[in-house]
């Protein structure tokens, strides 16, 4: 697939008459920048796309795509239009890299991407060599903030944080319930964010005091096309739950060979991956992906933001599902945001000026659960938060913190048998 450079079209809702009187309510329009800091002349940001929209994570790519096309669109006002210059990253590292090297010969000025922790680790080096700004909206690797990059930020939580996070809401979860689980299995992917969550949650459970105790690890080949042996390993320890960091494909496997050996701990339970949720999860195993739980970051139900978000989704894509998009949808539109942001501040969108800019970010209104975005030294935002996200009726469901919750939590998971 090559690249293509184009504008984004005004989505089917009059955007500027819905920018203007749904958007200014919440605080998305002007993010509530003094007259001063908005541009005088309407200037063009070009916003260098870098997502996987084919291969391997081609799924999540294009739902990223659609945030980012839903931000140009509600984001291009007082004085900024945002330009998307869209290259698929093909699922591979190195056409990520040569994508972000002609993205910026195009004359990007910013970078947001690249879904993936080894792709964006390729398009961070590309952008510091180039001085060009890389505004992350989702991978998890902690070396992307810890290398001293001066042009990378990140509005996404570090695996290390996404497993703490996660494993804190076992515990919320097992409190709600009165139902706790003595031990553990955990089943990794052998790809970069499987192997970051692996470290991230053997150094945080003995920190954590957790209240079961881990029987085994078992490891698992990303691109796997069966996962009956690991199934089979993990039942044989007899482990009261099972927590799995998983992309779509082997959460699939995962929960179909579970059903198929008649395996049922008490729960199954992502502290911080995608896989549960997405769209083909459901399609494939109907009820059986119910009652499953990813503690991840999440759209803020109870965010007004994010209702104008869904709103615009839902008549601009009408074909696809919003729930399975809106963890992609969410963190792709505030990337677009952290940029757009910081082009009004500066009064400018050259790289340089979005760099002296970007440090001062501080976005109140926003779209996913946590405090202010916000970068330290290092670019991290580490106020992004998480949620227990559970499966209920084929769709997912808020069902922790109590504060953003739309249903409550079950647990133990009711047995496979009996389910259609």
């Amino acid at each position: 697939m090559t690249d293509e450079k184009i504008s984004v079209p005004p989505l089917r809702l009059a955007r500027r008459q819905f920018t203007k009187a749904a958007l200014a309510a919440t605080g998305v329009a002007a993010m509530g920048l003094p007259a001063s800091a908005i541009l005088a002349q309407t200037r063009t940001l070009k916003v260098g796309m870098l997502l996987p929209r084919s291969g391997f994570f081609a799924q999540a790519g294009q739902g990223c795509q659609r945030g980012a096309d839903i931000a140009a669109a509600l984001l291009s006002e007082n004085g900024l239009r945002v330009e998307l210059l869209n290259a698929d990253t093909e699922s591979d590292a190195n056409v990520a890299r040569s994508r972000a090297e002609k993205l910026i010969g195009d004359g990007a000025q910013v970078l947001v991407g690249a879904f993936d922790s080894g792709h964006t680790a390729a398009v961070a080096q590309v952008a510091e060599q180039h001085g060009v700004p890389l505004v992350i909206n989702i991978a998890a690797a902690p070396q992307l903030t810890e290398q001293g990059y001066r042009t990378v930020f990140r509005n996404f939580p570090t695996s290390k944080t996404l497993v703490r996070n996660g494993l804190a809401l076992m515990k919320d979860l097992f409190q709600a319930t009165r139902k706790t689980p003595a031990t553990a299995v955990c089943m990794y992917a052998n790809d970069t964010f499987g192997q970051a969550n692996k470290a991230a949650v053997e150094a945080l459970l003995p920190q954590l005091d957790m209240p079961f105790r881990v029987l085994e690890s078992i490891n698992y080949d990303f691109a796997a096309k069966d996962l009956s042996a690991e199934v089979a390993k993990a039942k044989a320890t007899g482990a009261d739950l099972v927590i799995a960091s998983t992309r779509a494909n082997d959460a699939i496997m995962l929960v179909r060979e579970m059903v198929k050996q008649r395996y049922r701990p008490m729960g199954l339970i992502s502290p911080g991956s995608p896989g549960f949720y997405d769209d083909q999860f459901y399609k494939v195993l109907g009820r059986y992906g119910d009652f499953v739980i990813s503690n991840v970051p999440w759209i803020d139900p109870k965010s007004e933001v994010a209702r104008r978000i869904e709103t615009a989704y839902r008549k601009e894509f009408p074909s696809y599902r919003y729930e399975s998009d809106a963890f992609n949808v969410g963190f792709t539109f505030e990337a677009v945001l952290v940029a757009t942001d910081a082009a009004r501040r500066a009064g400018s969108t050259d790289p340089k000026a979005l760099l002296q800019a970007l440090p001062g970010t501080h976005l109140p209104e926003h779209v996913m659960i946590g405090a202010p975005i916000q970068f330290d030294p290092k670019g991290q935002n580490n106020g992004v938060g998480s949620a227990a996200v559970q499966n209920r009726n084929q769709r997912p469901t808020v069902v922790l913190p109590k504060s953003s919750a739309e249903l409550d939590p079950v647990f133990p998971i009711p047995a496979w048998q009996g389910r259609s």
